[in-house]
Parts: structure tokens; sequence; C-alpha cells
């Protein structure tokens, strides 16, 4: 499991969007996943996931992209929250309305001092949806 981050004051002033540092951390979203019917229809469940997420994040210096598949789907509906220099996440068994949570993890994860995103405060489709923690290759490096 991972460390927590402390939930500073600071931490609170991101979570309220009022910070910079939101500019350092990007949502993907896979925009090709399908429900749990899986149905071909249009829109996909994650062109909608898509959607609502930009919506979470109207006002905010979050960005947000959509790829085609990111290859998680036994999980169904996936996302990435990913930010320069830190370890890189991957989430799956999303809703087409957890937009908010991911933009939730996107700030907690602005305000992190190890590179990680906080399990306190990280919502729970963030906790039980976790597929994969990716290190940054400046990481990998240091340990060739």
């Amino acid at each position: 499991m991972e460390r927590d981050s402390s939930f500073s004051a600071e931490t609170a002033g991101v979570l309220s969007g009022d910070d910079d540092a939101l500019a350092d951390v990007t949502v993907i979203v896979c925009a090709s996943c399908r429900d749990e019917t899986g149905s071909d229809g249009h829109p996909r469940a994650g062109e909608l996931l898509a959607e609502d997420t930009r919506r979470a994040a109207s006002g905010l210096n979050i960005r947000i992209r959509s790829v085609e598949c990111l290859g998680n789907c036994k999980r169904r509906l996936s996302a990435a929250i990913l930010r320069d220099g830190c370890w890189s996440y991957v989430f799956g068994d999303l809703a087409a309305t957890s937009g908010a949570d991911l933009i939730t993890g996107a700030k907690l994860f602005a305000t992190s001092t190890d590179g990680l995103i906080p399990w306190r405060g990280r919502p729970d489709c963030l906790k039980r949806g976790l597929v994969a923690r990716i290190p940054p290759l400046d990481l990998l490096k240091d340990q060739i």
C-alpha cells in the first residue's frame, strides 16, 4: 500500500482549485471504453466519462485528454492521471459519472510532495479501481 502524504492547508488550497500546481497534472480518459453491457452504441461510456471529466475540470488549470484505448478493457471504463516527474496512475472500473472523482484525484496529486497520489482523501473509485502505478522514467534511470 502507498504511503499517506500529509493533508496540509496547502493541499486544501489546491482542492479548492486555487493553485497553479494543477497545470502539472493531466487526466487521460479512454474514450473507446464500453459500458457494462459491452454495447457498441455511441456515444460510448468512455466518451461520456471524458465529457463528465471536462465538466468537472471547468475553470481549473488541469489538462484533460482522451485516447482511443488504454488497453484495460477487462476493467471497463479507464483513465490515467499523470504528473511530470512523478508516478503515473491507471484506474479502471470507473463509471461514466466519475469525472469529479478523477478531478479530486488530480487535485490531490498536484500537491503531493512525494510524487504519489495521497491515499487519504482519494475517492473510493480511485482506491478500488487502481490498476497500476507506473514509476517516472528518471527513477528507473537511477537504478541502472
